[in-house]
Formats: C-alpha cells, structure tokens, sequence
C-alpha cells in the first residue's frame, strides 16, 4: 500500500545517519516482546481468522536496521493475547522458561542485543469495552493491574538487559473510536472509550518513565484525539484514520477486527523510530 511504502522510506531516511554499521563475531539482535502486535497479527482473507504476519511494527523497524546493520538477527518473543499477569506467570504461549518474561531475561542474559520493543496491557483493557459501553470498573481493576504488573517486568528487563541496552515501549490506539461511525447512540461509546484509553496510556507512561524507557507516542500517530473532520470524508480524524489504518472498518467475517492492517503497522514503526532518535539512549 501505498500509505506503508511511504512510511518506510520515511523509515530509512530518518535512522540512516543515526546507525553505523556494526562489525562484530557476536551475533547481535533486536528483540520484540509483547501481545499480538508484537507478532504483526492480522486477520487473514477472506476467513478472518487472525495470524501473525511479516508485515507489523517489528519487520519494518527490523528491515530498517538490518539495511544498517548486516547480519543483525530479529527475535520475536511477543504472545498473542498476552496481558501483563501472563507475560509474568505464563499461559497462554508455550516457553520453555515458563513465561514470556522468563524467555525474554534468559534471552538478555546469553544474547548481544541492541534494542528491545515492548507492547503490553491492552489486553488487559480491551474486555472492558463492548457495544453496550465501557465497563468502568473493569477499567478501573485492569489499571491497577496493569500498574503492579508493569513494577515487576520492567526492572527485570531492565536488570537483564543491562543499563545500554535501548528499550522502548508504546502507548496505544483507541479501536473502539471506529464505533463513531455506526451513528449518534455509539459516538457516546466512542468519546468514553477515548477515556478509558486516556487513563490507560497515562498509566502505560507512568510506569515506563519510572524506569526510563521511552515511549513511542502511537496515540499521537493516529491522531487519537483530533476530531477536525478528515479530508474529502465526513468522518473526524480520529475516526477516519482508525478505519483506515486497522481492520475496524472491514465487513465481516474480516472485521470488525481490532489490529492494524500493514499501513497501520508502518505507522506504528515510525512512531517507535521517532522516539528513538530523539531518546538520549543509543543502541551500542
């Protein structure tokens, strides 16, 4: 598409001068961690059946710095419906070591890898938005959890890492604002869920400042909170750019899906490669 290949030459030209090419007998990596996004899931076509592809986030970072970095490997540890409790205790992906945090220190711990990408806690969230609205003390009971469990993965990443290792993690879009479409009754729903999404990235960020991760501003890259009405659609921007950039707009069986689709996934990677050229912290 042509939103994705615009978005990757964007990519290339912005990290270029940033990455020198590394000349080491050491295998060195990038390592992804996370829920489905990490994995680039998409609904297939024409079942709808979701699946993890090579076109998410993760293969577009990872394409850029590979053209900088010959011989750099990818490792893609992320869990389809992974929340942060079972990135902690396990349950839902098979590993060896028991759990995605488990896999992820042991792998920090025998690997040379120059940066590490996170997304984690929309699952925890997600349940508490259906058609009949937003559930708010659901949402009030996964920000707490998504807080405690944040305390106890990010300084064991952190600690198996090392101090140079570049972390960087995400705050997310708001799916449920495609509902705006559906007419007066679920613009109600889709202001609430924006809310909800609010109190949910401020707890994301919270958390990762404490242990100085950066967090790429994904909220921004989909412009959550712009209501000016789109070019040549009815639509707010907000909502325009939700539809057009995940599966929410897709008829069924193929949607409505909460993923993004491989535009939105691009967009979604310069959003991480923004925030890594402007963190202090380098990839050694």
């Amino acid at each position: 598409m042509r939103i994705r290949l615009v978005s990757l030459s964007v990519l290339v030209m912005l990290w270029g001068p940033a990455l020198a090419p590394r000349t080491s007998a050491q295998t060195t990596y990038y390592l992804s961690l996370g829920d489905s996004l990490a994995q680039g899931v998409q609904p297939q076509v024409p079942s709808g059946t979701n699946a993890p592809t090579n076109q998410g986030y993760v293969d577009d970072l990872y394409a850029m710095l590979f053209s900088r970095t010959p011989g750099l490997q990818l490792a893609k540890l992320g869990c389809p419906g992974e929340t942060t409790t079972t990135m902690i205790h396990g349950g839902v992906c098979g590993y060896a070591a028991g759990s995605q945090l488990a896999a992820a220190v042991s792998f920090l711990e025998a690997n040379r890898v120059a940066i590490v990408t996170l997304d984690i806690g929309a699952n925890d969230i997600d349940h508490c938005a259906s058609l009949n609205g937003i559930d708010w003390r659901c949402v009030t009971t996964a920000l707490s959890t998504v807080r405690s469990d944040l305390l106890q993965i990010l300084p064991e990443l952190r600690r198996a890492a090392g101090p140079h290792t570049l972390i960087v993690a995400m705050n997310y879009y708001d799916p449920v604002l495609a509902a705006w479409t559906l007419g007066p009754s679920r613009q109600v729903l889709a202001d609430e869920s924006l809310l909800a999404t609010t109190f949910f990235n401020g707890v994301l960020e919270i958390s990762y400042q404490t242990f100085d991760i950066p967090v790429a501003d994904v909220a921004q890259a989909f412009h959550n909170y712009d209501f000016t009405t789109a070019p040549n659609s009815n639509l707010p921007l907000n909502v325009f750019l939700t539809v057009t950039l995940t599966w929410m707009g897709a008829p069924p069986p193929v949607g409505p899906n909460i993923h993004p689709n491989s535009a939105g996934y691009a967009v979604i990677a310069s959003a991480f490669a923004n925030k890594i050229l402007t963190s202090d912290e380098k990839p050694d």
